[in-house]
Order: C-alpha cells, then structure tokens, then sequence
C-alpha cells in the first residue's frame, strides 16, 4: 500500500504536462536531490501572472516571466523552495499570495470502513453547503469548488440530513486525481475527513488515477490526514501571484 517507486514516473508526466513542458522533459535532465539552475527545468512565459516552483522526486522546474527565469538563476533549488525568496525576487513586480504546498501521492490505499450504514451524496450542492457550514480558510485549502467529482458524508438518512465531510477530486491531465478534503468543524477527529477521503480516492484509484494531495506546510492536519491514509511525500510546490 502506499506509492511505489516506479509510479513517480506517472507524476512527472503529469506535471510536466500541467507546467507546459513536453511529456519526457523531466526524464531528459539529470536526477538529482540538490539540482543546480543547469539542472533545472525552466519555461519562460511572456505576460505570466504567478510564478512556480515545483521540486519532485529529486527534480526541480521553474515556470514564470523572463525577468524570473533569469533571477532565479542565482538562488538554490532549496531557496526557491521558501515562498519567502519568491517573494523577495518578485518584490517590484507585485509578489503576492500562495505560498509552499506538500506534494504527496500513493497509487494503493487501504479502504476505511464505516462504523455503520453511511450515506454518500455524489451531487456538488451538498459540497456547496458543507463549504458554507467551514472557515473560509478551511474552504480555500480543500478547494472542492474546482473538483469534479465529489462524495460528502451525509448525518441522516438519504438526502435529508447535513453534510458532515466531504472529499473530493479533480482529474489532473487524464493521470492525477487531486484530492481535496473538508470536514463540518464540530465534528472534527472522528474519522468523518479519513472516511471522506478514502471513499473519494478509491472512487479515483478505481477510474485509473494516480492519487495526489496538496497541503500547505503549515497545514498539520491536513498533512497528517494524508499521511495516516498511506500517501507518500514527493515534493513540494512554490507559488505566488504578481501583480
């Protein structure tokens, strides 16, 4: 259970395909844990608004303005892996916003069995009032506007009761299932988010999906969710927003 070493070759395809790279464009530089600027993958994007700074599996790649790409040159993979040096770099540019997420997937998950009967709602307005019922905070990390497919634990029978937690996930070009997990506030460390989340991965798993979830650094709950569930850490992603 868990991620097999043969699986990250999955994840950079997808990856290299979100940040605009050709599909073998990881597999044409060198592996390494601590890459050079040489090393790095970089995509200039005339007009960007954000740059991103992505280190998997012992590879790095930088996507942004020229200005960026070229004063990215200077740091380390492991500063621009800081949203403090992205910041600094994209100061007079209006460097704003995002910050570092944990990158960490699995491709086999143990199934979490429910204590009793459990109704599932697979429609996006139970999503909707879940998100309503959870600090904004909360409902900008689970990102479960932007998931297509969705599973809310419901308290009630049928259709009648309130949500209680839900996850969900977004399909990530045809290969990642990128989770997503939200969970009624009063009823926090009962099980309800592994129980969400186990449903919706093993929804994705079963369609063909390598299983990934993103978290900010600071985020203990949710990186320990994933953790207990059986994901495994690959990396990290660094982002901001420019004016």
């Amino acid at each position: 259970m868990g991620f097999a070493e043969g699986s990250a070759d999955i994840v950079l395809l997808a990856w290299a395909r979100h940040l605009g790279f050709d599909d073998a464009a990881f597999a044409h530089v060198r592996f390494s844990p601590a890459a050079t600027a040489s090393e790095r993958l970089v995509r200039e994007e005339d007009g960007s608004d954000s740059i991103t700074f992505v280190r998997l599996f012992g590879h790095s790649a930088l996507v942004g303005p020229p200005w960026a790409a070229a004063a990215a040159g200077e740091y380390s993979d492991e500063e621009l892996s800081e949203h403090a040096t992205l910041l600094r770099m994209s100061r007079e540019h209006g460097g704003h916003g995002l910050g570092t997420s944990a990158l960490l997937f699995a491709d086999d998950l143990p199934l979490a069995q429910p204590r009793g009967e459990l109704t599932v709602s697979h429609g996006h307005p139970e999503a909707i009032e879940l998100e309503g019922m959870c600090p904004p905070d909360d409902v900008n990390e689970a990102r479960l506007g932007s998931m297509s497919h969705c599973y809310t634990v419901m308290d009630g029978p049928g259709n009648d009761g309130s949500p209680v937690a839900c996850g969900a996930y977004a399909e990530w070009e045809g290969i990642l299932a990128d989770m997503g997990v939200l969970v009624r506030p009063d009823l926090r460390r009962q099980g309800l988010g592994t129980l969400a989340a186990s449903i919706a991965s093993h929804e994705a798993l079963a369609s063909g999906l390598t299983l990934q979830c993103r978290a900010a650094l600071d985020n203990r709950g949710a990186l320990a969710l994933a953790r207990s569930l059986g994901f495994a850490d690959g990396g990290t992603v660094t982002s901001v927003l420019l004016r």
